[in-house]
């Protein structure tokens, strides 16, 4: 759901690169194992595929038979775990949104000393395969009636989560006024970024945007 350069810190991508490999790990299984685990197996090779097609094709080249070849599985197998193209897309991204909220919690373990870390992981996020795909998704979204509504039900999920989760690293009471708004506009500003990424290497400019998103933070928040 690959990104261009980015700065120093790789906090953010490491958590979507652990997202996609553990996704892919977890997928990879012997042939003795359970029929159950196999179907697991199965279904996590899909979904870690269609994330990578989106990524690297876009909505319009990533069709099933697209993403069951990827994945090493036959169109059919693919389509017993997901009926339609919206099921398998809509799915795969919710699902490595998620392996990546638990890998970027990982990177934190302890929580950060130090918010910029934070920061630079968060922003991060929006120069990953992950958000590409997502990306790519939302495009498509925009233009199809059937798959407008449940795209913008999974990214009010996945924006919920990441809120949750920026809240919780930076330390943020959002008890206290405009400290919601600040974190949410750091994640509005992150996409900003993420956006101007696609293109080009805007690494130089994000890390000064990074360091005076920091300094607010800790002027607000602390």
């Amino acid at each position: 759901m690959g990104g261009v350069t980015t700065t120093d810190n790789t906090a953010g991508s490491s958590a979507d690169d652990s997202a996609l490999e553990g996704a892919k790990e977890a997928a990879a299984r012997p042939p003795h194992v359970p029929k159950q685990d196999r179907s697991r197996a199965t279904r996590q090779r899909l979904l870690a595929a269609a994330v990578a097609c989106l990524a690297e094709h876009g909505w319009a080249g990533s069709t099933v038979s697209v993403v069951a070849e990827r994945a090493g599985v036959s169109r059919g197998a693919a389509q017993h775990h997901f009926p339609t193209r919206e099921d398998l897309f809509t799915a795969a991204v919710e699902y490595v949104a998620e392996e990546r909220s638990t890998a970027l919690r990982a990177l934190f373990p302890q929580g950060a000393a130090d918010r910029r870390e934070v920061v630079t992981a968060l922003v991060d996020l929006y120069t990953g395969p992950l958000f590409r795909a997502a990306l790519h998704l939302w495009v498509a979204a925009s233009n199809e009636d059937q798959l407008r509504p449940r795209v913008t039900e999974l990214e009010a999920h996945v924006g919920r989560e990441t809120h949750r989760i920026a809240v919780e690293l930076l330390g943020a009471d959002e008890s206290r006024p405009g400290a919601r708004e600040t974190v949410q506009g750091l994640l509005d500003m992150a996409r900003g970024l993420g956006l101007a990424n696609l293109l080009t290497d805007d690494g130089v400019r994000r890390e000064r945007v990074v360091a005076q998103w920091s300094r607010i933070l800790d002027g607000i928040l602390t």
